[in-house]
């Protein structure tokens, strides 16, 4: 039966979604949304039969559910919520049960079709969130590593000096980032001093002090010297009531200090050039 009327579920079902005030036509046009209509009806037509209308798992839907899995991963990139990307699938839905209700007579029928079916199409709407989901899941990963790429930054401030701004809080995983950045930068530029600046880290507690620990001796495991700078009044009093032992390391409380240092550790000199003469006389 469903088979007879693809056309007509098709075109119910389009008319019901350019008729939700909800239609994101920022996201897709309507072009491409009845390419994708048509593609998902045509599957799930050729697919269904009255011995499997009621069994979600059955080998006949894996086409369905790949068409279904793949729309759930497109939309939750292209921005999407978990809301209309459901709202899609359960439009298909509606759509086949007003076509049942103008194609089956017989009452009994009509209400054991209808069971069946949203049976059928409760299971796949669980397949669309759980795949949406794992969609979400990526982009957020995804997103998560690139924001701590350039959270990260290495600066060649001067030959042989290396500044690596640190922004925000740091854990297990962003001192990964921050050791293998600076270690491969350090090995490429033939970099002898390293700067962390901590301005910009709003807290220090033991769990971020040990993560800069770790981070100084993987520096000077390279045989770089490491210097820590931005350290604030306030993070200086946490780190003592803390009992956070930073003896061996050489602090300073801003940038500016801590490049000094690291140029008096190379035996380097900067002056302020002397104003040009005129020569008119």
């Amino acid at each position: 039966m469903f088979k007879k009327n693809q056309t007509a579920i098709l075109e119910r079902w389009i008319t019901n979604q350019t008729a939700d005030e909800s239609l994101r036509e920022d996201l897709m046009s309507n072009e491409d949304l009845r390419i994708e209509s048509d593609e998902l009806v045509t599957a799930f037509v050729n697919a269904a039969n009255e011995q499997n209308i009621d069994n979600a798992d059955s080998p006949d839907f894996d086409h369905v559910l790949e068409i279904l899995s793949g729309i759930s991963i497109s939309r939750a990139r292209q921005g999407y919520s978990p809301r209309e990307t459901g709202l899609f699938i359960l439009g298909l839905k509606q759509a086949l049960l007003q076509v049942l209700q103008e194609e089956v007579a017989d009452p009994k029928e009509l209400i054991t079709a209808t069971i069946q079916v949203s049976k059928l199409f409760d299971s796949f709407a669980i397949t669309t969130f759980e795949t949406f989901i794992k969609g979400r899941e990526e982009v957020i990963l995804r997103q998560t590593d690139e924001i701590s790429e350039i959270s990260t930054p290495v600066i060649r401030v001067w030959d042989g000096i290396l500044a690596l701004p640190i922004i925000g809080t740091l854990d297990s995983a962003r001192t990964q980032v921050v050791m293998e950045s600076l270690l491969t930068e350090i090995v490429a530029s033939g970099s002898s001093v390293a700067i962390l600046d901590i301005s910009g880290v709003p807290t220090v507690d033991s769990l971020v002090a040990q993560h800069l620990l770790k981070t100084v001796s993987a520096t000077r495991l390279m045989g770089a010297e490491c210097i820590i700078s931005g350290i604030r009044p306030e993070i200086a009093q946490t780190i003592v009531h803390l009992g956070i032992d930073l003896s061996t390391i050489v602090t300073k409380a801003s940038l500016a200090s801590a490049l000094v240092y690291a140029f008096k550790t190379l035996r380097l000199e900067v002056k302020k050039a002397l104003p040009r003469q005129s020569n008119i006389i």
